[in-house]
């Protein structure tokens, strides 16, 4: 019997999930922030469905059209418009973000598990890995790997991202692990002849589980904001290869900064569009990540206080 009436001296039984669920529905800032980074994120794996197959049309006809009826985000250097654009730059970094923080929380979760449960000389060697690959600043490290891993393509940021966010993931759960291995039904289980495996993925990790869903939800605004400030400065994935929120806004940036430097400053004025709105949807997506991400730690955080 999972329940019994409250009138007999017994409380209903609830999940942690369950209770984590109702804490954060009574988050209307965050129910917000989740339901449009939801549908940011449904616009950009539907965008051929959306808006077709002509982000990369050039129609010399409408160069830098200010925003209108025909155009609702006006259109680029080259006629292209800026809104279909903006929609694929949104599904590559959305799939970006989502296959590097998936990867990366699976690698973590391993790793945080195995040296957090076993510790010794293994949990030693974990960290100390862990140590060297956060020793150096995100932006360095993909800076330089992409100096090494030209021309750098989607798979290439995903497996690159990975390799050091893993890390992050690795030392939050590791920390977390260490703690519930000392719990008293982890003791029971042992005392019952349970075998590690199963301790593991029975009886630990369901326990673990919010710290990892704050971890990698973490790890999607680290990526999209990393990613668009490498692409910033021309190491990430060339506009002309596929469009990205990064790209979109770094090359109207070089554009409009080349015909200042060779006209007037006003250039930089010019097509304000083209790059105002693929930079407002990068901002939201961060927002609403940090919002979500928070509003995830503390309703999954036992301690937490209402």
């Amino acid at each position: 019997m999972s329940a019994v009436a409250v009138g007999e001296g017994f409380a209903p039984r609830r999940s942690l999930t369950r209770v984590g669920l109702r804490r954060f529905v009574r988050r209307p800032a965050a129910l917000t922030a989740f339901a449009v980074l939801l549908a940011i994120l449904l616009i950009g794996a539907l965008a051929p469905v959306l808006v077709g197959s002509g982000a990369e049309e050039i129609d010399l006809d409408h160069v830098k059209n200010a925003p209108s009826l025909a155009h609702l985000f006006g259109t680029d250097n080259v006629g292209r418009d800026v809104l279909k654009r903006t929609v694929y730059g949104v599904r590559t970094t959305e799939e970006v973000a989502l296959a590097a923080a998936a990867l990366a929380t699976f690698l973590g979760v391993t790793i945080g598990l195995l040296a957090g449960f076993f510790a010794g000389w293994l949990d030693a060697t974990l960290m100390r890995v862990a140590d060297l690959v956060t020793a150096y600043p995100a932006i360095v490290f993909t800076l330089a790997a992409f100096v090494y891993f030209r021309p750098v393509w989607p798979h290439t940021l995903i497996l690159v991202f990975s390799a050091f966010m893993w890390a992050i993931v690795a030392r939050a759960v590791r920390a977390d692990v260490v703690r519930l291995r000392e719990t008293e039904y982890v003791e029971a289980a042992r005392a019952l002849g349970a075998s590690s495996p199963r301790i593991l993925v029975r009886h630990i990790l369901p326990n673990a589980m919010g710290t990892i869903v704050v971890a990698a939800t973490s790890l999607i605004g680290l990526v999209v904001l990393v990613d668009a400030t490498v692409e910033f400065f021309g190491f990430g994935i060339p506009e002309a290869v596929q469009p990205s929120l990064g790209n979109l806004v770094a090359d109207t940036a070089k554009f409009n900064f080349g015909l200042a430097a060779n006209s007037d400053i006003a250039a930089i004025q010019f097509g304000w569009w083209t790059w105002f709105f693929p930079g407002l949807v990068l901002v939201l997506i961060l927002v609403c990540v940090n919002f979500v991400g928070d509003a995830l730690d503390e309703a999954l955080n036992p301690k937490s206080i209402r």
